[in-house]
């Protein structure tokens, strides 16, 4: 039920090393971050993507800049429209995996229309950003991220064939990805996609406030203003990853009150710290599972037992009820005494450690990786997770290939 069609579009001069002019996604991107990718080179597309400051001058600086690189050829436009081909390889916990996907135009439509389906809720601030930006460029600079079921694995294998030759483009990003991007412009290639994306429903991933963006635009431009950019991959295969979102506490009970408020509902085991207790909490089979860790060392791993569901309410959609996060943020987080206003988000175990050694939290709730079976659930359900359930790795880059706008 996805709507794909080919575009023509925008990439870097071949003489433009992509290391050094691409970046991540605009919102995993730090200040310090955005300065050193300023610095390594003056076309970074992080001055596209990410204004220095919310005010009109900082857009209007991207939109400029935007103009320029086309005029003077710094970005030059594919002769033929078509569909591109991305890989990407990457490590997760020892494993070497790769993640293959179609970049294509695409027609974003209402989740009411049930073809697309989010899962996460947007925040206003964060759309108006991408709203100015978008109004600045009229240029889609960051693919969203869409999954779709291909239960038969016929997609998935037709893009490993055609990844099978030499690449327009290839390169390693700062995470250590590689990257491989091809061009698909055969009529009967493009048709192929076309048609089968068409019978299959797709699920927002990451991009959501991207996505309220293009609908945003839609409503102000007519329909050709709902056509936006997306990177479509099969569920089921094992490169969809989605890492887990840590907690870090500014308030919260030491080891003993907590082990009091846990014991009976859950299973405690105690662990060695940060590393040990995230890498437990990884391979727990447990209905639900988390763990603690104080800056003084000690590390507790709670898994669930049958009584535990009724830490969240019985009123609540299922789906939701299914999460960890739901049940941290619903059921644990009140009975410890935290407040949301007291939660802070890393993604990575290191960050976590860091901040627990570092004694700049009162301790940290390390968190599994949400299944995608669960993702979609929420989704079917029209539901929304909490904020920050998912972490999908690796990220797309921006500015491998620019989409621009048909209005």
């Amino acid at each position: 039920m996805a709507e794909i069609r080919p575009f023509r579009g925008l990439l870097f001069r071949d003489d433009l090393d992509p290391a050094q002019v691409l970046a991540p996604p605009y919102d995993v991107i730090p200040p310090q971050y955005r300065e050193a990718l300023l610095r390594r080179h003056e076309r970074n597309v992080v001055r596209l993507i990410l204004s220095a400051s919310p005010d009109p001058a900082g857009y209007a600086a991207a939109g400029e800049a935007f103009r320029r690189w086309r005029e003077d050829g710094a970005l030059v436009e594919d002769p033929e429209e078509g569909l591109y081909l991305l890989e990407q390889s990457f490590e997760v916990m020892g494993r070497r995996l790769q993640r293959l996907g179609l970049l294509a135009r695409f027609r974003a439509e209402d989740p009411e229309r049930g073809s697309i389906l989010p899962h996460e809720q947007t925040r206003a601030t964060a759309k108006e950003d991408r709203w100015r930006m978008l109004l600045a460029t009229r240029a889609d600079f960051s693919p969203l991220l869409l999954m779709f079921p291909d239960a038969e694995g016929a997609l998935e294998s037709r893009m490993r064939l055609l990844g099978a030759g030499t690449p327009a483009r290839a390169f390693t990003d700062d995470q250590q990805v590689g990257h491989r991007l091809w061009r698909l412009t055969d009529a009967a290639t493009i048709a192929f996609f076309r048609d089968a994306l068409a019978r299959v429903k797709c699920y927002i991933a990451d991009g959501h406030h991207r996505y309220a963006t293009t609908l945003r635009y839609r409503d102000a431009h007519g329909p050709d203003g709902a056509f936006s950019f997306g990177y479509f991959t099969p569920v089921g295969a094992a490169g969809l990853v989605v890492l887990p979102y840590h907690r870090i506490l500014s308030a919260g009970p030491d080891p003993g009150a907590a082990r009091r408020a846990l014991e009976g509902a859950f299973a405690l085991e105690a662990a060695s710290g940060v590393a040990d207790a995230a890498r437990s909490v990884g391979r727990s089979v447990a209905r639900y599972s988390f763990a603690l860790a104080w800056p003084s060392g000690e590390a507790l791993v709670a898994e669930s037992r049958p009584d535990t569901a009724a830490w969240v309410p019985e009123s609540e959609p299922p789906s939701l009820r299914a999460l960890d996060t739901f049940l941290v943020h619903r059921g644990v987080l009140p009975r410890l005494g935290v407040g949301d206003d007291a939660v802070l988000y890393v993604h990575s175990v290191e960050e976590a450690q860091e901040a627990v050694i570092q004694g700049r939290c009162r301790l940290a709730v390390l968190m599994r990786g949400t299944p995608v079976q669960q993702i979609l659930d929420v989704a079917e359900a029209r539901e929304s997770m909490p904020a920050k359930s998912t972490f999908f790795h690796p990220k797309l880059p921006s500015g491998l290939v620019i989409h621009p706008l048909v209005v």
